[in-house]
């Protein structure tokens, strides 16, 4: 089974001008329109059996919308499944966590850059530590932001600081470790219990026709980089993510495929370990 643990998708009547709006930010093209439909055909062309869409509440009224809507796509029973969200000054953080666990979402998704805090906030401290005591997985982004150049949130610094200070929690960082401060993640990350994605790390993001970047400026990891971090930190701890519309599916199964890996670690990098995670083997 594939399984795409990092995807965005955004209420049909939004999409395209969140898009539009997201798109200049970052100077970068989407792979597809932004909807549910327009993943569900990436999926098809790319052969991925399930996408994990992640939602990001840019605002706390927006969190109980959010969750309640994420619960009835998973309702739904198709090839997409959601996680939650958590907003660091929701102020009934802690009985909607609550709630999250009770609507049978898997995981909560927390962006530090969007949200306007740092990952080692005592704010973001106690969502880790009772979404640990609930067992929801938390993903977050990590490093730099395309669309915020130089605003850094979540560094491997903070991540590990973070970590030290609350109870056990399964945390994904999305775009192995931090985007762009894959200089820092090695060293400072690969001894904690945290695991990666692949998201929006791998191969060339695609520029916009505006002459703001290069394909030269926006290189990502090259295949010795990523197998160097792969092996740092082991295969049953990064999982496939392709941070789409912001990348394509096939382009990244296609870069991943050609990494000089055994078929065990191809199947627990694309699919297998994301299984066990969500509890769907």
């Amino acid at each position: 089974m594939i399984i795409d643990m990092h995807t965005h998708t955004f209420p049909d009547h939004i999409a395209a001008g969140t898009l539009e709006k997201l798109s200049a930010a970052s100077h970068t093209r989407p792979f597809t329109n932004g909807t549910q439909e327009g993943l569900l055909r990436s999926m098809e062309e790319a052969g991925v059996d399930l996408s994990l869409v992640l939602p990001v509440a840019t605002a706390p009224r927006q969190v109980e919308r959010i969750n309640d809507r994420s619960a009835q796509l998973n309702q739904s029973g198709g090839k997409l499944l959601s996680f939650g969200c958590m907003h660091p000054d929701f102020p009934g953080w802690r009985e909607e966590l609550a709630r999250v666990k009770a609507l049978g979402l898997k995981g909560i998704k927390l962006h530090p850059v969007y949200q306007g805090a740092d990952f080692d906030d005592p704010r973001y401290l106690r969502i880790l530590d009772r979404a640990g005591e609930l067992g929801l997985l938390v993903t977050t982004h990590a490093g730099d932001d395309v669309g915020f150049p130089g605003a850094v949130r979540c560094s491997p610094e903070m991540v590990r600081r973070a970590v030290e200070q609350v109870g056990p929690v399964t945390l994904i960082l999305a775009h192995m470790g931090g985007w762009r401060n894959w200089d820092r993640v090695e060293t400072t990350l690969a001894s904690l219990p945290v695991f990666l994605d692949t998201s929006f790390s791998t191969g060339r993001m695609a520029p916009l026709d505006d002459g703001y970047y290069q394909p030269q400026d926006l290189e990502l990891l090259d295949p010795p980089r990523f197998m160097k971090l792969l092996r740092a930190f082991g295969v049953q701890r990064v999982l496939f993510g392709s941070d789409s519309p912001w990348s394509g599916q096939k382009q990244s199964l296609e870069w991943l495929r050609a990494l000089p890996m055994s078929q065990g670690e191809q199947r627990a990098l694309l699919g297998g370990t994301a299984e066990r995670l969500l509890g769907l083997g």
